[in-house]
């Protein structure tokens, strides 16, 4: 429960930090399509930041549950391989980087559909 309220409000941290980096550091040295890709991953670590306050937040309201911690878990994955691969894509262009892109976006399918298994089971 804990675990997951400090991952989410670190993590809505570095994303409000990474949205001011490329607004006022990055806008003078990569394309408008790579700043386009940078606020990408800005906007999806913050919605999955939020995500894991809300699943720290129900871990102390239910039953200890393994679909929550799991759902957690898989939306840190997300943030890592999705956003993550953004930013590195923006700073150096290296096309192929993208491919992982999609791996953090099941990673957020999967976050989302075991938090809905989570609700329908203990709420």
């Amino acid at each position: 429960m804990k675990l997951f309220i400090i991952l989410g409000a670190l993590n809505a941290f570095l994303s409000v930090a990474l949205g001011a980096f490329g607004a006022h550091g990055l806008e003078k040295w990569v394309e408008p399509k790579y700043m386009e890709i940078w606020q990408t991953g800005v906007q999806y670590q913050m919605f999955h930041a939020a995500g894991l306050l809300v699943i720290g937040v129900l871990l102390g309201k239910l039953p200890d549950s393994s679909l929550l911690s799991w759902s957690g878990w898989m939306m840190l994955i997300g943030i890592i391989l999705f956003s993550g691969s953004l930013y590195v894509l923006t700073l150096t262009k290296v096309g192929i980087l993208g491919a992982i892109t999609p791996f953090g976006g099941v990673s957020f399918l999967v976050a989302w559909v075991l938090l809905i298994i989570a609700a329908v089971k203990h709420l």
